[in-house]
């Protein structure tokens, strides 16, 4: 019935603007130009391309929640300078440093996001998201966090 629908309206469409007894222009075939213009299709506009992001998307995942969560402590690159941050002592881990980078496992931060700063030994002030956030967004957050690492290194 759609299709239906749509092919009847492709002809009203088309048709709108035609007299009794005129004749309606059919498409042109695959890289044939249309009616004036010379060259084909190709020739007339360029292929448009979309743009490749920057992170992948699990990591672009991460940032979402790490924007929600963690930018008011830790800063938007991650060095601890985020606008809640002279509240807080100890101040906000730099997360971008490329030594903690190092140190630090994948699970290791998972663990610490999951449970909080005080589980791991560190600042009481981080609080555990492992209520909050599930599973997947934990690691797509990890993910994030590692992106810091390859520009740093």
């Amino acid at each position: 019935m759609r299709r239906r629908v749509g092919m009847l309206l492709s002809v009203v469409v088309l048709g709108a603007g035609c007299r009794a007894g005129d004749r309606i222009p059919s498409m042109p075939a695959a890289g044939e130009a249309p009616p004036g213009v010379a060259g084909g299709a190709s020739a007339a506009t360029p292929m448009a391309t979309l743009p490749i992001p920057a992170l992948g998307y699990n990591a672009r995942e991460g940032k979402a929640i790490f924007l929600h969560y963690c930018v008011t402590c830790h800063g938007e690159e991650g060095h601890g300078d985020g606008f809640n941050a002279y509240n807080l002592d100890p101040k906000p881990r730099d997360l971008a440093d490329a030594g903690f980078q190092a140190k630090r496992s994948d699970d290791d931060l998972a663990s610490v996001i999951r449970s909080g700063g005080s589980a791991a030994g560190l600042s009481t002030g981080m609080p555990p998201w492992g209520r909050t956030l599930n599973e997947r967004q934990v690691r797509n957050l990890v993910d994030y966090l590692r992106t810091w690492r390859a520009a740093a290194g």
